[in-house]
């Protein structure tokens, strides 16, 4: 792999490591915007009883060739370095300006999602569009949940959340970050990143590791076997998960976290005229419109680079 290849693919990590912090946006979206989702998927799978294998019989370098070992070391590298680097930027960013980040997001999951449809590239079937329908519900009832707390958080207990919000993470649509959030694990994984507390972060990432492995091979087969009910059915989920990013809300109730702060438990969409009306706060929409469009215009234009390159 080129150097150039490798910044490339290494920043497209970095970019996917963002989105995993963020409740509302999936690394898996950025991945399939970015066009190495296909790949992700399929290198993964091979790092199962084959690829021992192939380590026992041939050797390190076969095996590391048969797993696509430096893609998967390069893309993971940066979406480590996101996590860590940019875990504090990002939560400091929603805190701060959470109507254009929001917006953002919200912009650049709806083009996805039109971005994905383009690629099916023929004429839907009814279970494509019933698939469509069941992402879209599901998505929308998770981003509906009502978080909830964690109490009496054990070692085992950190493996088996890493184990189910790293599913969602690779999922376009679904969040892995608020798949913690409705746990109650979401700020104890942040704290864990922030303070870098080993054990946890270690049988969290152990967690993660056993969860991507089996779950890439059976979405890898899903995308094999049936491409397009199964990419109608992600671009579902993309499409409903847009009920979380609506960066206009009203809190309707709140509750104390871990670090005695003050936090929103449920909120419901609204216009940006309610918002002032109720908040007494600018809704910024001049900006939020203008982050959308950033969204939009960026994957567009990743689009049509990609398109011109092939």
């Amino acid at each position: 792999m080129a150097l150039k290849s490798k910044f490339l693919l290494f920043s497209k990590g970095l970019a996917m490591g963002a989105a995993d912090v963020v409740p509302g946006v999936s690394g898996g979206t950025i991945a399939f915007i970015t066009g190495i989702y296909d790949e992700l998927l399929g290198s993964l799978r091979r790092c199962g009883p084959s690829a021992l294998a192939v380590l026992v019989k041939e050797g390190p370098v076969p095996f590391w060739k048969h797993i696509n070992g430096q893609f998967l070391l390069t893309l993971f590298a940066g979406v480590l370095t996101s996590i860590f680097s940019l875990a504090q930027l990002i939560t400091w960013l929603l805190a701060t300006y959470p109507i254009q980040v929001w917006s953002f997001f919200f912009g650049l999951v709806l083009v996805s999602a039109w971005h994905m449809g383009k690629q099916t590239g023929r004429q839907w079937s009814p279970v494509a569009c019933l698939a469509l329908l069941v992402g879209a519900s599901l998505a929308w009832a998770i981003s509906a949940g009502v978080p909830v707390a964690a109490h009496d958080i054990g070692l085992p207990v950190f493996f088996f959340v890493g184990a189910l919000a790293i599913c969602a993470m690779i999922l376009p649509g679904i969040s892995g970050s608020f798949i913690l959030l409705l746990l109650g694990f979401y700020g104890p994984v942040i704290s864990a990143v922030k303070g870098f507390d080993i054990p946890v972060l270690a049988v969290f990432a152990m967690g993660c590791v056993a969860g991507l492995l089996s779950f890439s091979h059976l979405l890898s087969w899903l995308l094999q076997k049936a491409r397009l009910p199964t990419m109608a059915f992600l671009i579902g989920l993309m499409l409903g998960s847009l009920n979380k990013l609506w960066p206009w809300k009203e809190i309707l109730t709140t509750r104390i976290n871990s670090a005695g702060e003050v936090e929103p438990l449920l909120q419901s969409n609204i216009l940006p005229g309610t918002y002032e009306q109720l908040s007494g706060m600018p809704a910024h929409v001049g900006p939020a419109i203008a982050c959308m469009v950033l969204a939009i215009v960026l994957v567009l234009s990743l689009d049509f680079v990609a398109t011109r390159k092939d």
